[in-house]
């Protein structure tokens, strides 16, 4: 019986990773257009959310499997209730990619400030998916000392895109001074750029999650 658990645990896992890695490679094919200003280009970063929404379906129910069948003990139920949440975590995590690549793809023009908006956003852009790659390699983490190691890294990258996104803001905000007339363009790169910021909020959430399933405790985050 335990065999046959650990086999369903680890399919749990590598579903799991599947997913973050479709989140994962969309944010990556947006940064290289970013960096390429090529922006055109971000129309084939664009995320499938039904495709990602049905895995994430796929996975809940193999969890719902899990437990009726195996009745796992304190540490494995925990893994068991942290993979169902991060589930959830991922679909709002790819749904706030989409949202990034497609208002900013669509709201971008050649009047707006490239060089200050990219300034920005392309290191906000790479700590959004440093905090989300972190997360996720935690899954795979079978030592305590590392689980909580890789925690804290991703709440710093967290903290990072905070910071990031008061600068251009308050960059942008300057710039919409100058130039009414784009303040709907630049409130739209904005609100696309939240969306990063979000994401990395996602990705606190799975460590935290993932650090509950490890150790226990309280499993919100504070």
């Amino acid at each position: 019986m335990l065999k046959v658990y650990e086999t369903r645990r680890e399919q749990i896992q590598n579903e799991l990773l599947e997913i973050g890695d479709m989140v994962i490679e969309s944010l990556n094919a947006a940064l290289k257009a970013l960096k390429d200003e090529d922006f055109k280009a971000l129309k084939d970063a664009e995320l499938s959310l039904k495709k990602l929404t049905i895995s994430s379906n796929n996975i809940d129910n193999s969890i719902v499997t899990a437990l009726a069948l195996y009745q796992p003990e304190a540490r494995d139920l925990r893994e068991l209730v942290s993979y169902f949440k991060i589930t959830n975590e991922l679909v709002r995590a790819g749904g706030n990619t989409k949202g990034f690549i497609k208002i900013f793809r669509t709201s971008f023009s050649d009047d707006l400030n490239t060089k200050t908006i990219l300034e920005y956003a392309i290191p906000l852009l790479k700590s959004t998916l440093l905090s989300l790659q972190t997360s996720m390699s935690i899954i795979k983490e079978s030592t305590t000392n590392h689980i909580e190691e890789k925690y804290q890294r991703v709440v710093v990258e967290e903290s990072k895109t905070d910071d990031l996104y008061s600068m251009i803001e308050k960059n942008i905000l300057k710039l919409i001074a100058k130039n009414l007339d784009l303040s709907k363009e630049y409130f739209d790169i904005l609100t696309s750029l939240r969306k990063l910021e979000k994401i990395s909020d996602r990705s606190v959430s799975i460590a935290h999650l993932l650090l509950f399933a490890e150790r226990g405790g309280e499993i919100e985050r504070k």
